[in-house]
């Protein structure tokens, strides 16, 4: 099964993550904004290549998954790493609260859906962590799942880390490819991003009054993060911590993360077996 790439924002399996030690901010050494753009654009360029073999290999699905507080870059973030990425290899979702027919399934079910077949990148905006996350802060949303069983309220988290951690051990056996990141705004930036919101019309239609009850609720959400992150990062589906509050850092690292993990692979173009070359030689002389 694949492995993690190494970087300095690698949640460790270890379950030694701390949400109040992860940086929301670049390193002084970072670069600065224009050769950010720069290693943005040349990763973006290299993805664009690897991803058309990735189809052509046809091995491998690819599956990133993006979580955050409000206003940390998520779409932005998506957008801009992919922007090079053939649309035909590539499936973005994103998740918002469950509808009925979902809430009729297992917690895993609307996502599992959703996966990116063999040779295609698939994105998540939120995902099935949304379960360990949010409902977690918020336990009365389990009110409409309409569970048969409803286990107490530690025992409800260790058995969905589980369900989680066991999906991702079968998803990675089978091919796909898992990176997750967290994108670590701090409390300060969310609030000029949200005053952002209020001032700039055309911001105006991404602010959402709910957005200021889990901003009052932000320490619950840190726990809720530190958990997750700490019991479903393993070497086969590992969560990258990035630096939110630059986001020209934050798009940097993510492409480089997603470039390196594909050079990996050992991805390469479909090789033809002697049969198959001759039958491109008879071809070759048919069209003369």
């Amino acid at each position: 099964m694949f492995k993690a790439v190494a970087s300095p924002y690698l949640v460790p399996s270890d379950g030694s993550f701390r949400v109040d030690q992860a940086a929301t901010r670049p390193p002084d050494s970072a670069p600065d904004k224009k050769n950010l753009n720069k290693q943005l654009e040349d990763s973006v360029e290299t993805l664009s290549e690897l991803q058309r073999i990735l189809y052509a290999h046809d091995h491998h699905a690819i599956l990133l998954v993006f979580q955050a507080m409000d206003a940390a870059g998520k779409d932005s973030t998506i957008r801009a790493v992919l922007s090079g990425v053939d649309p035909a290899g590539c499936q973005v979702f994103s998740f918002k609260r469950p509808t009925d027919a979902e809430l009729d399934h297992d917690f895993l079910w609307r996502t599992a859906c959703c996966m990116p077949q063999r040779g295609r990148i698939g994105v998540f905006n939120r995902s099935y962590y949304e379960e360990v996350i949010a409902v977690r802060v918020h336990p009365e949303f389990l009110d409409h799942q309409r569970l048969p069983d409803r286990p107490g309220p530690e025992r409800i988290w260790k058995e969905r880390y589980e369900s989680i951690r066991d999906h991702e051990k079968h998803l990675a056996r089978n091919g796909t490819v898992i990176l997750k990141f967290w994108l670590n705004v701090s409390l300060e930036e969310q609030r000029e991003r949200f005053l952002a919101r209020l001032d700039e019309p055309e911001k105006n239609w991404k602010f959402e009054s709910g957005d200021l009850t889990s901003r009052a609720r932000w320490p619950e959400y840190m726990n809720a993060y530190q958990a997750a992150l700490n019991a479903t990062s393993t070497d086969h589906a590992p969560w990258y911590a990035i630096p939110a509050d630059s986001k020209h850092y934050m798009r940097a690292t993510v492409a480089d993360i997603v470039v390196r993990t594909l050079q990996s692979l050992g991805l390469h173009w479909p090789k033809l077996d002697d049969a198959e070359r001759q039958k491109f030689d008879q071809m070759r002389k048919l069209l003369g």
